[in-house]
């Protein structure tokens, strides 16, 4: 969170494991970053554990290792290799099977989301679209910004009582950066904004895995700049 538009998410953040109990239910909304084999869905795509990496147990992974340290216990891993946030895949797909916007009502009986996206929407240069707030067509959810809010939206309404927080990668374009920190603003949705985060083959290595962890759970205790 670099600039003073967002440090009033902070609050909320520090309030997420006090509303939560002592060992909070947690759920992931993702995409190859938050896969693993065995550990979500089967049919689910996923890329970890993968040889161009060195992330080759599920410990190593970022949300194992934030669940470990809030003293939580995983709910559903909803995450699906390769997916956006919108209905536009690599080289214009249609992904309405498994994007994040058609997958919010899978996530079981969460006390906290921890979404993380919008990488393969940056990559794959889905549409952008513009912002709007309700009343979507499913033509609009072919586009970033409609289906961001939906996402936003969707998962506010389905699970009244979670938190809900976004975690966005770095090294990501600007007009994509811009248009996450608007729509979780609307909403109300903290942003937790990744730096320096070790890579392989585009993904976290173990040591991005624990950069990324690190920076989550540091955003819960309040620590966020």
């Amino acid at each position: 969170m670099k600039n003073g538009m967002y440090t009033m998410m902070t609050a909320v953040l520090t309030a997420f494991l006090a509303g939560c109990g002592p060992h909070p239910r947690i759920s992931i909304l993702g995409d190859s970053y938050s896969t693993f084999a065995g550990w979500i869905p089967e049919g689910h795509a996923t890329y970890y554990p993968n040889p161009a990496g060195d992330v080759e147990r599920v410990e190593d992974c970022w949300w194992h290792l934030v669940i470990e340290e809030l003293h939580g216990r995983l709910e559903k891993n909803e995450s699906w290799s390769g997916s956006t946030v919108c209905h536009t895949g690599y080289d214009g797909a249609d992904t309405r099977g498994w994007s994040f916007v058609s997958r919010t009502g899978l996530l079981g009986n969460p006390d906290l989301i921890l979404v993380c996206g919008a990488t393969n929407d940056n990559w794959a240069g889905s549409p952008l679209g513009e912002f709007k707030w309700e009343d979507w067509t499913e033509q609009e959810l072919f586009s970033f910004r409609p289906a961001m809010a939906k996402m936003l939206a969707d998962l506010k309404r389905l699970y009244p009582k979670a938190r809900i927080a976004f975690i966005l990668n770095s090294e990501l374009k600007e007009e994509i950066n811009d248009s996450v920190h608007r729509i979780c603003a609307h909403y109300e949705v903290p942003c937790i904004d990744l730096e320096q985060i070790d890579k392989q083959n585009n993904h976290p290595s173990t040591r991005g895995m624990k950069a990324i962890a690190g920076q989550v759970v540091q955003a819960f205790k309040g620590e966020v700049k």
